[in-house]
């Protein structure tokens, strides 16, 4: 891997800024379909949000703290194991272990020769011209190129709470490299990763408070499902303060606090440290998108189906646009802006209808398409039949009775439109209804599908079934 000093050539067909999911995605189709590629990238790790401080760091932490928990509920079946505890810094190396493994093959295939690789900061001086630093004192360089796609991800949203950056706190970043566990945590948000993490660190030990503003916790998902949640969450230990406005971080001694209005009265939470997890921000600052014509809100790099934005010649991808800050989102979104590039003739356009969110709380929560939420905000018609965990038998062999499944038909046709679980291995369950809305598959023809006795996934045949008339 060569830095930007020791490169002679700098004219290229595209150009992709950032290394992570949706520049990797791009660069490999561009690379295919034959156009001259160069990546680069300037943070300080290589890989993304999601292989360094998203995805995988935090699922391999929440499955460890899964076993934990499983291991200290044995006498539920029957088994004996007298105490269950953990090594924490453990725990922690196993998890760099994995995810060392992880960022040494991208950096492998980023490093293959199939396109450019290149260190360094860049920013726009013109619509087609970048300018390069290895760092604040390198000499400076210049790219060129016919194309660009804007692929640089996310940070961490500021900390808009009065005296926080004073008090001081963690990120999320932060909480996934923890070398020590607090004895107590405040936790802000209640998104996604508010959730994951609060029932993480709740699991091995540590003494969790949730402050949100939201009326309830994962706020863009039904709210049948964020209540299982909730449920779990208290019954595990954790304090959860809903519809809160937060007024203002403070320290105490060692110690860190918040306080907060609450339905008219003003509360106050101390904790050794206070976990901020109020969302991210696209990471375009720097960029100079504005030397390009490339138009923004709010720092979002506003783009069409096409992943274009108002500079034709460029694209953006993944976080830095969005709508929606999801993996798998942000791949596609690097592929199509990479084919519609080198395939100006036959562009294919982003589409929505399949959207997958998944929680990987315990129980996890996943949904498809439409929610019910969705469907009354969109004013679209729709049936809807649920089943409950804890009236199906697999379930009832796990001891896994938190949680149902719903399904969103077409009142006439019958077509599947949505679908949510709520439940053990949820992010998987919910691929069985991805793939049927991917075929425009009806209810009935779900619920007359053959699924295998006794498993969890037999469960969807059950609101097929009576969305059916079956």
């Amino acid at each position: 891997m060569k830095t930007a000093s020791q490169r002679n050539s700098w004219s290229f067909d595209l150009v992709i800024l950032g290394g992570g999911s949706a520049g990797y995605a791009a660069a490999c189709t561009a690379s295919r379909a034959g156009l001259k590629t160069a990546v680069i990238e300037g943070g300080k790790e290589i890989g993304g949000l999601c292989m360094l401080h998203g995805c995988m760091p935090s699922k391999a932490l929440l499955y460890a703290a899964e076993v934990l928990h499983l291991a200290r509920s044995a006498k539920t079946w029957g088994l004996r194991i007298p105490k269950a505890g953990f090594d924490f810094k453990a725990v922690m190396a196993r998890k760099n272990a994995v995810i060392d493994d992880f960022v040494k093959d991208r950096v492998q295939s980023l490093s293959s020769g199939k396109f450019k690789f290149i260190r360094a900061y860049a920013r726009f001086i013109d619509p087609h011209k970048l300018e390069l630093t290895e760092g604040k004192k390198g000499a400076p360089l210049f790219v060129k190129s016919k194309y660009f796609i804007v692929a640089t991800g996310s940070v961490v949203s500021p900390a808009a709470v009065p005296g926080l950056a004073e008090a001081g706190f963690l990120t999320s970043d932060d909480a996934l490299s923890l070398c020590k566990l607090p004895r107590s945590l405040i936790v802000l948000g209640g998104g996604p990763v508010a959730v994951e993490l609060a029932q993480f660190l709740c699991r091995f030990d540590v003494e969790v408070t949730m402050v949100q503003r939201s009326g309830q916790v994962l706020r863009d998902f039904d709210a049948d499902a964020a209540a299982v949640v909730e449920t779990v969450l208290q019954r595990e230990g954790i304090r959860l303060w809903k519809a809160a406005t937060l007024t203002e971080a403070f320290r105490q001694g060692r110690r860190k606090g918040i306080t907060f209005q609450h339905y008219g009265q003003k509360r106050r939470v101390v904790a050794e440290n206070i976990l901020f997890a109020l969302g991210r921000s696209p990471d375009t600052a720097g960029l100079c998108l504005e030397n390009a014509g490339v138009e923004t809100e709010s720092g979002r790099i506003l783009a069409n189906e096409h992943m274009q934005t108002s500079a034709s010649h460029i694209y953006a991808a993944g976080d830095c646009t969005g709508p929606h800050q999801i993996v798998h989102i942000a791949v596609e979104q690097g592929e199509i802006a990479a084919h519609n590039i080198a395939h100006p003739s036959g562009k294919r356009s982003m589409d929505y209808r399949l959207l997958t969110s998944v929680v990987f709380t315990d129980p996890q929560v996943a949904t498809v398409g439409l929610t019910e939420k969705a469907a009354r905000e969109r004013n679209i018609s729709v049936r809807v039949a649920t089943h409950p965990l804890d009236d199906h038998g697999k379930s009832l062999i796990m001891e896994a009775k938190d949680g149902f499944v719903k399904l969103l038909a077409e009142p006439k046709s019958g077509e599947i439109l949505g679908g949510t679980c709520v439940g053990p291995m949820g992010g998987e369950l919910i691929h069985e209804i991805i793939a049927a809305m991917q075929k425009r598959m009806t209810v009935r023809e779900l619920a007359l599908m053959p699924h295998y006795h006794p498993t969890v996934a037999e469960i969807w045949t059950y609101p097929a079934a009576e969305l059916a008339g079956l």
